[in-house]
């Protein structure tokens, strides 16, 4: 009875031996860490964070690690455009006492056309109107009549020592037509509001005029091709 006794024992005692060790095997990675419980634990947190993340990621415009936020290229690109186009908003009319200007014959004889060129003198970017109402003759002769397809499509706007130019034609320059010789005119900022100036003759023996055939364009930064030949 002894006998059997122990044996049952140690059976048993063994068997608890076993089983401990099989738990211990499960559970314990030799570090004294649950690495079953650790991973599920990680997995969790990762799962939990990540809508999370992703939320802040699209709300701040982050990535990855950093930390910067990202801004839409079209703001600012707006912002630049609306600055531009207030500034020349913002620019002030020119005035004839702001600006140097002059008359130039164009091409050979016989002279039908002058270039005239306005120059910004006044210090501060400026805005030229429309086109020059100029006096040939006396004021009951009229002005010059502008010619409409040389109007520029954007503001004509004149930063210091810019200047804007205007292509004058004075006649046709047949030898039977009809002409008459002036040594100064004058060019008034009618648009502008901006006064007048008197435009000496480039040539000493003055221009040939007709009334019936002058014409004038618009100002512009440049003479364009087409535009401004008439």
């Amino acid at each position: 009875m002894r006998t059997f006794r122990n044996r049952t024992t140690v059976l048993a005692a063994a068997t608890t031996a076993a089983l401990a060790l099989t738990l211990t095997a499960c559970g314990d990675n030799g570090t004294g860490t649950r690495s079953e419980g650790s991973a599920a634990s990680d997995s969790a947190t990762v799962a939990a964070k990540s809508p999370k993340a992703a939320d802040d990621a699209a709300e701040t415009g982050t990535t990855g690690s950093g930390t910067g936020t990202t801004q839409a290229a079209g703001a600012t690109k707006s912002a630049g455009g609306s600055g531009g186009t207030a500034a020349k908003a913002s620019a002030p009319l020119c005035t004839a006492e702001g600006l140097q200007i002059t008359a130039e014959r164009q091409d050979g004889p016989p002279y039908t056309h002058l270039t005239l060129s306005a120059k910004n003198t006044s210090g501060a970017g400026c805005e030229m109107k429309e086109y020059p109402h100029i006096h040939f003759l006396d004021n009951a002769r009229g002005i010059v009549p502008p010619v409409a397809k040389s109007k520029p499509q954007t503001p004509v706007i004149l930063e210091p020592g810019q200047s804007a130019y205007v292509a004058v034609r004075m006649s046709e320059g047949g030898r039977k037509e009809s002409t008459e010789t002036v040594k100064e005119f004058t060019v008034t900022l009618k648009a502008n509001g901006g006064g007048m100036a008197v435009v000496k003759s480039p040539a000493p023996e003055g221009l040939s005029v007709n009334p019936q055939k002058w014409a004038t364009g618009y100002w512009t930064t440049e003479l364009r091709n087409g535009a401004d030949d008439f």
